[in-house]
């Protein structure tokens, strides 16, 4: 199949490629130019910026796409230019997420509004995301021109297929999930500062993320949504000590109160209302299979252990401080 992939240099683009390639697909990777990382593989590059993607509508006309996936639309403005330069009658397929849902708001509000576990036929936001003037990690722009909710209508509507995610990790994670750990264990710190620890926010591995991704090319219905996660969730502070083995050190979690918290181990904290989603719907309709958890969990940790973001803070003053005072 010929498949135009939006988004395919950084983490879950780049698995997917990856993904793609091994099945024998033939794939037209769109992106900005800006990351060219090695080992992508040898399928050729449509270098432009997501605005002004109509203007090289004549370009992936020619390409002949067959299918599209579409990993990086962040915002409307994204959309509409993804859709405009699209042809008509290619499926679609949309990367969104699990902070669709009114329950992934509640958690920062404080609230508990769903039980779980989520499908896709929960309540979806009604309300902005916190901080709208705060960056995502990553990326350039402000939580206030990040929504999903209006993004997976707009593809929808074109007959689109949605993938919701989970918080993915796994390699090339510029994001870094478990570093939390990670860089306690680098400084040979073994007591480590937690709240309640209790949060249970679905995770992906993105390996099975790229494979969803291509089931998705082929299987399940267009203009459905289906959850792409893990069949059972750790709880944050299992995840700590889980991260912890997997590199091969033990930590002792030390209870502190959530104000006492150091800002990177916030989610430590206690929280009533909680992310956990169901994709028994992706596993029916996509065949969706995820890997052995305890394995994925080794391949990210060993690849981030081996490769440690650069500029990684050192100081451990508000642990010190939460450990001396309530430890």
């Amino acid at each position: 199949m010929r498949v135009l992939l939006i988004g395919g240099t950084r983490f879950i683009g780049r698995a997917i490629l990856h993904e793609l390639a091994g099945a024998g697909h033939d794939v037209l990777v769109v992106h900005r130019g800006e990351h060219e990382p090695e080992g992508l593989g040898a399928a050729p590059h449509l270098h432009a910026n997501r605005k002004d993607l109509p203007r090289h509508a004549a370009e992936i006309a020619s390409f002949g796409p067959e299918a599209v996936i579409d990993a990086c639309a962040m915002t409307m403005a994204d959309a509409h230019a993804a859709l405009a330069a699209l042809p008509r009658g290619v499926r679609l397929v949309l990367l969104s997420s699990m902070d669709v849902y009114r329950a992934f708001g509640s958690i920062w509000a404080r609230e508990e509004t769903d039980a779980l576990p989520l499908d896709e036929s929960a309540p979806v936001r009604e309300r902005p995301l916190p901080d709208p003037g705060t960056k995502l990690a990553g990326w350039d722009f402000a939580w206030a021109e990040y929504d999903k909710v209006p993004i997976e209508r707009e593809y929808l509507a074109r007959g689109a297929l949605v993938l919701r995610l989970p918080v993915v990790f796994g390699e090339h994670d510029y994001l870094v999930r478990e570093e939390p750990v990670l860089r306690r264990l680098r400084a040979g710190r073994r007591r480590i500062p937690i709240g309640a620890g209790n949060l249970l926010f679905t995770r992906g591995y993105v390996g099975d993320v790229a494979a969803a991704s291509r089931l998705a090319l082929t299987a399940g219905r267009p203009g459905q949504v289906y959850n792409v996660g893990e069949s059972r969730t750790a709880s944050i502070g299992l995840w700590m000590r889980q991260t912890a083995a997997a590199a091969g050190s033990a930590i002792e979690l030390v209870r502190v109160p959530d104000e006492a918290l150091p800002p990177d181990l916030r989610l430590s904290g206690t929280f009533s209302q909680h992310i956990l989603v169901d994709s028994s719907k992706a596993r029916a309709e996509l065949g969706f299979r995820e890997i052995d958890p305890a394995e994925t969990l080794r391949r990210s940790v060993a690849w981030h252990v081996a490769h440690p973001p650069e500029g990684g803070s050192a100081d451990f003053a508000a642990d010190d401080a939460a450990l001396a005072a309530h430890g």
